[in-house]
């Protein structure tokens, strides 16, 4: 199972307790650059917006029900998130609660399901009521 598509499984099971959102970031393997083999897509390095724009519109393909954003070409959300390649992250209240290691080898969707898993039952086991009077 590719990384992407265990993303997805998440973000379905997870839908009724959590927002995804991906910030698709700078190519980490650029057609004309530091090309992968097994990339799925020959994406060239962005010289502005409107080509990290159509690439981002592949990603939206490969996540339905996750919003989709770009990051700025100066970079900013990855820099100040230390996203380069890719990264799971929480944010709760604002306030980062979950950051999983940098990808490749650092990602792992198995925490980020675990923790989602974790939350959801201490939902489920609250004792929060709300009254409507």
């Amino acid at each position: 199972m590719t990384r992407l598509s265990a993303f997805q499984r998440v973000v379905s099971q997870y839908a009724d307790i959590a927002d995804f959102l991906v910030v698709y970031i700078e190519e980490a393997h650029p057609s004309d650059g530091w090309v992968s083999s097994d990339a799925p897509y020959q994406i060239p390095k962005h010289r502005c917006l409107e080509d990290r724009l159509r690439a981002a519109q592949l990603m939206l393909a490969e996540v339905p029900g996750s919003n989709v954003v770009v990051d700025n070409m100066d970079n900013e959300s990855n820099a100040a998130y230390g996203a380069y390649f890719e990264r799971l992250y929480i944010v709760m209240d604002e306030r980062v609660v979950y950051q999983g290691g940098r990808g490749p080898e650092g990602y792992r969707i198995s925490e980020l399901r675990n923790w989602l898993e974790q939350y959801r039952n201490n939902l489920m086991n609250s004792h929060t009521a709300v009254l409507h009077v």
